[in-house]
Formats: C-alpha cells, sequence, structure tokens
C-alpha cells in the first residue's frame, strides 16, 4: 500500500504528534535523558502554544501509559468537574435548556496541568524547569503560525474586537489576524509558566516539592484567584446570544486533583485494548470490539463495502449505548462487554443502514436517552455563527458554518480538532495522551494569565435522571480518548487521534487495519478513512445527522455506491481528509513511530 513516508524505526525512542515542534521536542527529551512520562509532559506544553486552536493550559488531558517497572497499563485522569454551583437549576434559571459551548459558564476545573504533573511526578525523572523550558520558549519568541491557527483567529475576530477584547490583546496582534507562517508569541503565557517554576523552585530545594508547590500555585495560588476573580467579576457574550459570568470559584481548583486509575481492557484476537472509564467515551471503542469479535471481517475484502458497512454499523449501536449509558456514574460496563449482551446486539447489524438510535437494555436496565435538539448540523440551529459566538468544539468552518460543524468542511479541507502524542523510551515505557479544551476561540482569555478556561461542561445535558446530567463535582463525559493494546499480553502499542466523537471510529479502524489489514503502522494511518455521523454530537448545539457517513474519495466509487444502496447517506470527502492519527509501538526487537500526513503538520520522530 501506498504510504506517504516510512513508518520508523530504531531502538531508542520515539514520539509521534499532532505538531512537529511537540515531536522535536519529546524527542530532545530522550535524547537527553529524561524517559518518556518526560517528554509526554515536555511535547504536552509545547502543543498548548503551537496549537493554541486545539487546546491550552486551561483545558484537560487523559492519559494511558505503560511503566516498565511496574509492568502495568496505568490511567491518568485530567479530566476536571463541574463547579458546585454548577446545577441544572442554576441554568434554567437563566433560561437555558442546553450548557453554551463557549464563554465562562461551560467552564470546568482546568485539569491539564494537574494530569500532567501527576505523571510527572509519579513516573518521571526531571523538574518542573526543565519540562516548561520549551513551552516557555516558544510562547516567549513565538511559534510558526499554522494557516488553521490562522483561519480560526479570524472566524473569531469580530467576536473579539466587538465582545471579547482581551481575547484580542492577545491573538490579534497589532489588531490584526496572524499571517499563516508569520510568528506568533505570547509573552503573557511565558510569565505565567516562568512564575510558576519561580514559586516552586523558591519553595522546595526537592523535585518532588518543587512539583507539589506548582500543583499548589495553580490550583490554590496565583493562577487559582486569578481564575476565579475573572469567573466571578467579568461577563461575556456566549454561544446562547447572551452575556454571562462564570461559576468555577477557587474553592472549586482546590477542592479537586488529578487522579490514577486502572484501565477497562476488552481482549480482541489475542490482544488487550486498554481504555479510560466511561466518564470518557473511550469504551465505545471496546465495544465495537465486543460486536465486531463475532463477526468475520477477516472473509470480508478489507476496506471493501461489506467491511465498511459492518464496522460503521458496530459503531452506531456502541455510540447509541454511549448515549445512554455512559457518564461519571455507576455504568454497567460488565453487562455492556458481556459476550450475552454483544450476541444479541450483534444481530441488529443487518444488510441494510439503520436510520434509528438503539441503545441496549444490559442487565435487563431499560436505557435512558436525553431529549435530543432535532436532526441536523449545528449550522442549522438559529441564531449561531463562529464569527459571532465562539466557538464551542475546536472545528472552525467558513462563514457558512457554525459551531459544532463536522471536523471536515464540505470541500473536504481539514480543520482544528484536539491534539494527541505518544512516545517510548529505549527503557519500554509508553505513553498515550490526548490534551484538549482551552481553546482560544472558546472563552475569552484571562488578561493576568494568557489563557481561557475550558467548555467541556457543554457535554453535560440539563436533564435529570439521564447519566450524563449536570451536577457538582461530576467529570462531563469527554470525547477524548487515548489508547493502549498490549500484544499477547507484552505492550504493544500507544496510539491516538484528535476528532471529537470521531475519535474512537478513527481510533478503531486504525487498529482493525493493523490486525485484520496486515498493515504496518504507517500504512495505517495512510488508509482511507470513514466515519459515521449518524448519533448526536457530544458538542453544542448536540445536533445529529441520522443515516450520515463521511468517507474519503479514495475508498473508490465503487464502495461508495455500494454503500449509498445500503441506505448510507454518504458524504465523500477529500482524497486526505479524515483522521489525525499517531501511533509508537514495541515489537520485533524495534521501537516504531508513525503519524498522520493530513494537513501536513504531524510528525514522528525516532532513532
Amino acid at each position: 500500500m501506498f504510504t506517504t513516508r516510512p513508518e520508523l524505526k530504531g531502538d531508542f525512542g520515539m514520539v509521534a504528534s499532532t505538531h512537529w515542534l511537540a515531536s522535536a521536542t519529546g524527542m530532545s527529551v530522550l535524547e537527553r535523558g529524561g524517559n518518556a512520562f518526560d517528554a509526554a509532559v515536555a511535547a504536552g506544553f509545547v502543543l498548548q502554544v503551537a496549537e493554541p486552536h486545539l487546546n491550552g493550559p486551561g483545558g484537560e488531558v487523559p492519559i494511558l501509559l505503560w511503566s516498565e517497572d511496574e509492568q502495568k497499563v496505568s490511567v491518568v485522569c485530567g479530566q476536571g468537574v463541574a463547579p458546585s454551583a454548577a446545577t441544572i437549576d442554576r441554568f434554567t434559571e437563566l433560561g437555558l435548556d442546553v450548557v453554551p459551548g463557549t464563554g465562562l459558564l461551560a467552564a470546568t476545573v482546568p485539569g491539564a496541568f494537574g494530569g500532567w504533573m501527576l505523571m510527572l511526578e509519579r513516573w518521571g525523572t526531571w523538574s518542573l524547569a526543565d519540562v516548561l523550558a520549551p513551552a516557555i520558549h516558544y510562547a516567549e519568541h513565538g511559534v510558526p503560525v499554522l494557516e488553521r491557527v490562522s483561519a480560526t483567529i479570524g472566524s473569531v475576530r469580530e467576536l473579539f474586537t466587538q465582545d471579547w477584547p482581551t481575547s484580542a490583546a492577545t491573538w490579534l496582534p497589532g489588531g490584526n489576524v496572524p499571517e499563516p507562517g508569520s510568528k506568533l508569541a505570547n509573552p503573557v503565557l511565558a510569565g505565567t509558566y516562568r512564575r510558576l517554576v519561580a514559586e516552586a523552585e523558591s519553595a522546595s530545594g526537592t523535585r518532588e516539592g518543587q512539583l507539589a508547590a506548582a500543583r499548589k500555585a495553580w490550583y490554590e495560588g496565583f493562577v487559582a484567584e486569578a481564575i476565579a476573580d475573572f469567573s466571578a467579576n467579568t461577563a461575556w457574550r456566549d454561544s446562547s446570544g447572551e452575556v454571562h459570568g462564570g461559576l468555577l470559584t477557587g474553592d472549586d481548583l482546590a477542592g479537586w486533583q488529578a487522579s490514577v486509575e486502572e484501565p477497562l481492557t476488552f481482549d480482541y484476537r489475542g490482544h488487550t485494548v486498554c481504555k479510560t472509564g466511561p466518564w470518557g467515551q473511550g469504551p465505545t471503542f471496546l465495544q465495537q470490539l465486543a460486536l465486531l469479535d463475532g463477526l468475520d471481517l477477516d472473509g470480508m475484502d478489507f476496506l471493501g463495502a461489506d467491511y465498511v458497512h459492518t464496522v460503521t454499523e458496530a459503531a452506531k449501536l456502541a455510540f447509541a449505548d454511549r448515549e445512554a449509558w455512559y457518564g461519571d456514574t455507576d455504568v454497567p460496563m460488565s453487562d455492556l462487554l458481556s459476550p450475552a449482551y454483544n450476541a444479541e446486539r450483534r444481530r441488529l447489524i443487518g444488510a441494510r443502514a439503520s436510520l434509528e438510535l438503539r441503545p441496549g437494555a444490559p442487565g435487563g436496565r431499560a436505557p435512558r436517552l436525553p431529549v435530543f435538539p432535532g436532526p441536523g448540523t449545528a449550522s442549522d440551529a438559529p441564531g449561531l455563527s463562529g464569527s459571532r459566538s465562539g466557538v464551542g468544539e475546536p472545528t472552525v468552518g467558513g462563514s457558512a458554518q457554525g459551531v459544532g460543524e463536522p471536523t471536515v468542511s464540505r470541500d473536504g479541507t481539514v480543520k482544528g480538532d484536539t491534539c494527541h502524542v505518544d512516545v517510548v523510551d529505549r527503557f519500554g515505557n509508553m505513553v498515550s495522551a490526548t490534551p484538549s479544551g482551552g481553546w482560544l476561540q472558546s472563552s475569552p482569555t484571562i488578561p493576568g494569565l494568557g489563557f481561557c478556561l475550558g467548555t467541556r461542561a457543554q457535554m453535560f445535558w440539563l436533564q435529570d435522571g439521564v447519566a450524563t446530567a449536570l451536577r457538582p463535582g461530576a467529570r462531563p463525559r469527554t470525547t477524548l480518548s487515548p489508547s493502549f493494546a498490549l500484544r499477547d499480553g507484552k505492550p504493544w502499542l500507544a496510539f491516538g487521534t484528535p476528532g471529537g466523537d470521531q475519535q474512537d471510529q478513527w481510533s478503531l479502524t486504525f487498529f482493525l487495519s493493523l490486525v485484520h489489514g496486515g498493515l504496518n503502522l504507517q500504512e495505517a494511518i495512510d488508509a482511507p478513512m470513514f466515519h459515521s455521523e449518524h448519533f448526536p454530537s457530544s458538542f453544542f448545539p448536540r445536533g445529529s445527522r441520522p443515516g450520515v457517513m463521511h468517507v474519503e474519495d479514495r475508498l473508490g466509487a465503487g464502495v461508495i455506491a455500494e454503500l449509498r444502496r445500503r441506505g448510507h447517506e454518504v458524504e465523500v470527502q477529500g482524497p486526505w481528509a479524515l483522521g489525525r492519527l499517531s501511533a509508537v509501538s514495541r515489537e520485533d526487537a524495534f521501537l516504531k513511530a508513525a503519524a498522520n500526513p493530513r494537513g501536513a503538520q504531524g510528525y514522528a520522530a525516532g532513532r
């Protein structure tokens, strides 16, 4: 199969990510004696500067990692929670029936810093100053402006100049949209990180003491104070069309900390796939495997109509269960992954495309779905415009497209959507991390800090009795979904992709391409990609597009015609439009890596 670049092989270390500066940063850490955890943290902070339209310090990060010393996979949950004042009644009193996708009301506790620091302290070796040095350099001296960064800022320029002046001060230097290829700095953010390092070093002479002091400064000190003051004492126009203040307080930040959890797993054809718990959408990957495990994918033409149809219909069933069951609550995952449940569900995969949302009844429990908005994309929603309301999902279309549009524009060009980084070191440690949130276009910049809050609370429902109902202290059911897999019980693969609701479709297709297609890492990333948009979006205003699927035109006219004959509403995208996967692996005495060529931005590095 044609590949755009080689699969990298070596025995020292590999880094793959969605931006070349992050990959180069991670590799430089490995070259200077750091381990995979040090490298991932340094790369993660660089992503905040290099891809500010896709993640930021006010966002969150879930991480899956393999510790060679501990011989186990762990989940680091860097996902913050809803504020103590965030109740359904509070929102309904404001006349809202959906959490806005932008502005201060949708903010949860910013968990990325805590997540990165927890991994660094427990498994890393480097100091705070060392892992932050690259990000501070790039924030102070500037990074090359990606075409997508320029387009994103251009799409919200009117909002910034008329409604969010603190964002205009940060992202419109000289009042102008930065040109692609120009240099863009964020000296205020550089100052925030410099102050963190200074306070940490003055508080302790040990690495562990400095990391603890940095967390304290972030969640109880000057960073928390600035966030709480901004949230309480300012108000801004959001995607509801109204002006609102925020709900986050200093107590909310002080009362939260990142955590380490056991992964959920599923065994498939000699592989054990590991995901986060159902506070994220990650288990949909496992549910799709459980459904496909009883079907003969090897007997189907790889990427033929039968294959694509079957994988798509399994995704619809798994994501329907996501809507009914997933959340930061008691989720019947053992039943959802059980052989009996999946044998019953598998029978729903027929010869034609389903146009229904069909959650199951695990253990005999009756599913309860939220009351969804009517079908359609976000651009159907009245009064919404990316240029005047901000963008709640990190996907920005042109003037004809609104908030929450698909990840790919109608002409097939790639838009933004979150970040990802994978690392494997010479010791055998591995990391898969998907940082996101705190996008420059989703909330006004806090002027004293140089970054904005996240808007992840838009994934809650303002409806009692559903799994993702808004409640204080709960984690939103996110789309962020790093992945890890063992082969024959040995650590094998760290991988993932940006893409919102598409993450556990694109990642699954990549994994199946390795297991059933016999492709290598780069071939599997480069292979024609597809996904369903059948189920409700996780992003404001939560629309759905029943029966719609996106395919890259490289899938072939014959396959596309047959999918349409089977009832799929196929929207054909450009040849290199879907997916932003990266991956690293350990196998055959080699370390390997590959990254996405789409958008000419993701790169792998290693030796």
